[in-house]
């Protein structure tokens, strides 16, 4: 079995960065949804899923909650608690470029300014190819050409400073030109981590609490830095195969592997406030948020209407974060009125339970009458 994963947080590329393009809709005043629990229990009976929690929240109050599978593999210690915390993985891609586009806001970074400028050690250390012709835009769009990089996903105590981690795509193929076309990679939102490290003179996690967790009251939502940190309070585990078909605890996982989205752990209730308050644009101005919302060169184009989750009736951003042994999702209506946020723990491929998880989704979303 392949023992790497990409740097970062291996996140669900099309479904965070495809779906910003849908025009926003007013959520029914009225609507019916359907039961958390029931939705997850279903979902609970597929293969691969230990655990699962999930939490609804209308205009800021929770709906509707649940809890399904166990904290360990086979039954074992329990439920998970419906409040417990989870890694959100990529889904912290939206907090690093948040960040970055506030400091772009304040005037203490530039959209146009080369990578090689804003964070000379690129070029000092001669860490990426072509630094200087990469700009923030570059990074922030994923077209900076930067190949995405690996590391053993059973190395859980090495720690990996992001600079170590970008020198470890120095020497693999670039996948286009600055600006060229897009392409997913952690290692654009390991710079901007740097970035927002070199400007402020704090860590990006620290700049997330400062900015988004304490503004928004996510109380229960911090980020990781360096291992064998991991989450806090009871929670579920995942696993994931060795080289010999072993499954093994993967609650361990490296918290370098979070750095350029902070290796972020959340709870339903935080992630809800978190998208609620992005999509009502309370973070960045229309100019910038169109920035990240953009649909550069290359860029994977979103399922047709029909296809889309509810049928798009109503649209919704559908944003997910996944590596070994986990699989985090939330849902969100464009006005901000209304998010689904789940997290499912498992025994497969991180990838693996979208389809489900989707499917979950609707039944709480737009159940069938």
């Amino acid at each position: 079995m392949n023992r790497t994963m990409a740097f970062g947080v291996a996140g669900l590329a099309c479904a965070m960065m495809t779906l910003g393009s849908v025009q926003p809709a007013t959520a029914e005043a009225k609507h019916r949804y359907g039961d958390v629990q029931k939705a997850l229990t279903a979902l609970a009976k597929n293969s691969g899923i230990v655990g699962a929690v999930g939490g609804l929240y209308v205009d800021g109050k929770k709906v509707d909650g649940g809890t399904t599978g166990s904290r360990l593999l086979g039954g074992k210690g329990g439920k998970i608690p419906e409040n417990a915390r989870y890694r959100i993985g990529s889904q912290g891609k939206y907090m690093t470029a948040l960040v970055a586009l506030q400091l772009v806001e304040e005037g203490k970074l530039g959209l146009d300014d080369k990578l090689s400028e804003v964070l000379p050690i690129v070029a000092e250390q001669d860490l990426v190819e072509l630094a200087g012709e990469i700009t923030v835009r570059h990074l922030v769009q994923q077209t900076s050409g930067i190949p995405n990089g690996h590391l053993d996903i059973f190395d859980f105590t090495t720690y990996y400073s992001p600079a170590d981690l970008v020198k470890k795509t120095r020497d693999l193929p670039r996948t286009g030109e600055p600006g060229e076309k897009y392409h997913y990679s952690n290692t654009n939102f390991i710079l901007l981590g740097m970035i927002i490290e070199e400007i402020t003179g704090n860590p990006s996690t620290e700049e997330f609490e400062r900015r988004i967790f304490v503004p928004l009251k996510m109380t229960r939502t911090y980020g990781t830095t360096k291992p064998p940190e991991g989450i806090k309070g009871p929670h579920g585990h995942g696993y994931a195969r060795d080289g010999e078909g072993k499954l093994r605890d993967m609650d361990r996982l490296n918290a370098s592997y979070g750095a350029g989205t902070g290796g972020v752990v959340s709870t339903a209730r935080d992630m809800s406030r978190f998208f609620s308050a992005f999509e009502k644009d309370k973070l960045l101005p229309d100019d910038l948020q169109q920035v990240w919302e953009g649909t550069p060169p290359g860029k994977p184009e979103g399922p047709p209407p029909a296809e889309r989750i509810c049928g798009n009736k109503p649209p919704m951003r559908v944003v997910g974060g996944a590596a070994a042994g986990f699989n985090a999702m939330t849902f969100s209506t464009y006005d901000g009125r209304v998010q689904f946020a789940v997290s499912t723990t498992l025994s497969t491929d991180p990838h693996a339970p979208n389809a489900i998880i989707q499917q979950a989704a609707e039944a709480v979303l737009c159940p069938k009458q």
